[in-house]
């Protein structure tokens, strides 16, 4: 049953299809920007370690920085933005992720990339938050799991060609080249959700005020719980993929790209496929993907010792990432009339996910657990996430 203080969705507006598919494109190519750096980042650790001259944990610390900078964003800017027209703060949004990457690509330390990170990361996750809002407002109520998941398509389709090609370019003309093509991207984007993106009044209704009622709310707090834990395993993982491969697996750094990319084929099969279910069921959808996260975990320190069955269980693990258009849409469910706030902080507890799946699995390495004792943080937190979810619906369940 849903929180009877929910509002009411805006039924299909009156924009032409071809003009909802060209929107959806432009907010898309963000995601697709987005995606490239933030998984990127995480497979030239090595690269950008070894130019540094710092250690691989010390290195996995940039994402941390990073994923900080998400978690504070996100909620500062969706309150302090929240008069501003959605295709305004938009545009502004894109305009400081291509700067604070462009200066990602001339850091001349550690200590510079390390702020440059936290910056490129304030934007993250309102641009996401005010993105999936926009993509919904332009299908009907039943659709917009879908409607979320396509921008989220853009972030995943990144883990198949963009990252892929970052990481090459980082082994061959040097790894800032990387940050340099997401700047470019970012300018990209601003231009396209200028030219198609449908022009909106800023809504005198809304208010910071407003927004912070989100954070009243605890079905909001737990939904951003199962996301912050839950997720945290795909990014324990995936942080130390590329050291996995080379150092477990024993295969030639040239083959790191296609595990990056088979990953990137099961996420984006992921956010294909299971927002249909969960346009129609949504919280058990939620709890068979951290079931199935579990599984894929679980399997991945016994298939690190063969590339092929690395490659399964890394798609697995990567279908796992379609969890976060499922938690976007029971936000808007929760979250009132608190709609964006609620919103850019889904993208905040994911990357609070991504600094605390690296963290553990960095302390985990460090202790002389493995590479592979990655899969085995990954188990504990899709439990933690699947904690998160019980509690919720046992929750709804009373208060019904």
């Amino acid at each position: 049953m849903l929180d009877p203080a929910a509002p009411a969705f805006l039924a299909e507006p009156a924009v032409p299809r071809q003009r909802v598919g060209l929107t959806h494109f432009a907010l898309a190519v963000g995601g697709f920007a987005i995606g490239t750096t933030e998984f990127a980042t995480m497979s030239l650790v090595p690269d950008f370690a070894r130019d540094l001259g710092i250690d691989v944990p010390m290195a996995g610390h940039v994402i941390s920085a990073y994923a900080l900078g998400v978690v504070v964003g996100a909620p500062v800017i969706a309150v302090l933005a929240a008069r501003l027209s959605r295709r305004t703060l938009l545009i502004l949004l894109m305009t400081l992720y291509a700067l604070a990457n462009g200066l990602t690509a001339l850091s001349p330390t550690y200590g510079w990339m390390m702020a440059f990170r936290f910056v490129s990361g304030l934007p993250h996750g309102a641009y996401f938050g005010i993105a999936t809002l926009v993509a919904a407002s332009l299908v009907p109520p039943g659709k917009r799991t879908q409607a979320m998941a396509r921008v989220l398509l853009g972030l995943t389709v990144a883990t198949i060609a963009g990252v892929p090609l970052a990481n090459w370019l980082g082994q061959t003309v040097g790894w800032r080249w990387s940050f340099a093509i997401v700047a470019v991207l970012a300018v990209l984007t601003a231009t396209l959700v200028a030219v198609f993106a449908p022009r909106d009044r800023p809504d005198s209704a809304r208010s910071p005020l407003g927004e912070l009622d989100a954070l009243k709310r605890p079905q909001v707090w737990l939904t951003l719980g199962i996301g912050a834990i839950g997720f945290g395993g795909l990014f324990a993982v995936y942080t130390y993929l590329a050291s996995t491969l080379t150092e477990v697996t024993g295969v030639s750094p040239h083959l790191i790209p296609v595990a990056l990319m088979v990953f990137g084929v099961g996420m984006t099969a992921g956010n294909l496929i299971v927002p249909r279910f969960a346009d129609r069921a949504l919280m058990p959808t939620a709890a068979g993907l951290l079931l199935w996260s579990l599984a894929a975990l679980a399997l991945y320190p016994f298939a690190a010792g063969n590339f092929w069955t690395m490659l399964v269980a890394v798609g697995a693990i990567g279908v796992g990432g379609s969890l976060g258009s499922i938690l976007q849409s029971r936000l808007m469910d929760v979250s009132g009339d608190a709609q964006a706030l609620a919103a850019a902080l889904n993208h905040a507890a994911f990357n609070i996910a991504n600094a605390l799946g690296p963290w553990l699995g960095g302390i985990a390495i460090a202790a002389g657990l493995g590479w592979t004792s990655t899969g085995w943080v990954g188990c504990g937190l899709a439990l933690g996430g699947l904690a998160f979810l019980a509690v919720s619906v046992a929750l709804e369940r009373r208060t019904a």
